[in-house]
């Protein structure tokens, strides 16, 4: 589920030596909520996050209803850094909607995104909480440094390609091709169960249909392999507004293989809007190279070779002057 398996990793990194950087134990799925983790899935890994979610809609005033699934598919990729991950997203969706004795069915992309997020702050880099083997209060006491969050920021575009009939343009005024997006994106961790994940996005930037919109989510995890969550989502435009809660359950099949389950439901009844969907992620990992971060004062392999090398080639140039 999301961050909860990057909050186990990153519990064991802060009483080891060195820091691995993004890539985790165990796969770090942004399902089944809607918002995006700050960190990265890790250099050369790709990882898919596929959802199916069944939604019904219904409208008090228009006084219609529609019932139908959408088809959820999101790959990552680690990009030339740790900190770099590349983010490709698109929704289908398929249902019927009906309107006293009228019936259309409906079909169409509803979403198509491509973008890239990059970490700009990790709280736990170069960071080592060590224990304190005399005092039992002073291992539990609270510490205000979980108020600090890992930071990273996401800019990307939304693409409309062909007839999209699930937006809420008037009639008359039509998408734009593409819209630029923006989202900042704060992640912190309470203790050694919770996770705190913020997203404040500045969506279809330029456009009619721009809106600031934003998810909050609140990860427990219960033991290693089960998760659950709590979500708010808002958005905020001239077009369209809405509130929604969302909640669900992760579990972790293996390090690389996670499902989930979700359901949600929004404030409003123009529309009422209820989804529930199941979804499953699957991290390719066997491209991975580890990156080692050393913390301060230690040295890394990489400087040993350095040093190696350089004391070899201070030898080769005594041995020429000699």
């Amino acid at each position: 589920m999301k961050s909860l398996h990057t909050l186990f990793a990153l519990t064991f990194v802060s009483i080891c030596q060195f820091s691995y950087a993004q890539f985790t134990d165990e796969i770090n799925s942004n399902r089944p909520g809607k918002s995006m983790m700050a960190f990265a899935v890790g250099k050369k890994i790709i990882q898919t996050e596929t959802g199916v979610t069944y939604v019904s809609e219904d409208h008090n005033t228009l006084n219609y209803q529609a019932k139908g699934f959408v088809g959820e598919l999101a790959i990552r990729y680690g990009f030339l850094k740790e900190e770099l991950e590349i983010i490709g997203e698109i929704q289908y969706q398929k249902d019927n909607l009906t309107s006293g004795s009228y019936e259309e069915g409906r079909s169409g992309l509803k979403q198509l995104t491509l973008g890239a997020k990059y970490l700009i702050y990790d709280p736990f880099k170069n960071y080592e909480d060590k224990p304190n083997l005399y005092s039992w209060k002073a291992n539990h006491r609270f510490k205000w440094r979980q108020f600090i969050p890992a930071f990273s920021m996401y800019a990307g575009g939304n693409f409309n390609v062909g007839d999209n009939p699930f937006n809420y343009a008037p009639v008359g005024l039509e998408e734009p091709s593409f819209s630029p997006k923006v989202t900042a994106i704060a992640q912190n961790h309470f203790g050694s169960h919770w996770v705190l994940v913020t997203n404040l996005s500045y969506d279809k930037i330029g456009t009619d249909f721009a809106s600031v919109n934003y998810v909050v989510t609140l990860t427990r995890g219960f033991n290693a392999q089960w998760s659950g969550f709590i979500e708010n989502q808002g958005y905020m435009g001239d077009y369209y507004s809405d509130g929604i809660l969302r909640f669900g359950a992760a579990f972790l099949f293996d390090k690389n293989m996670q499902v989930d389950a979700s359901i949600g439901k929004n404030i409003k009844d123009t529309p009422g809007i209820l989804n529930a969907g199941i979804g499953f992620s699957w991290r390719f990992a066997d491209q991975y190279e580890e990156v080692q971060i050393a913390k301060p004062g230690t040295e890394t392999k990489t400087d040993k070779k350095m040093k190696k090398k350089g004391e070899k080639e201070a030898k080769k140039r005594k041995d020429a002057v000699e």
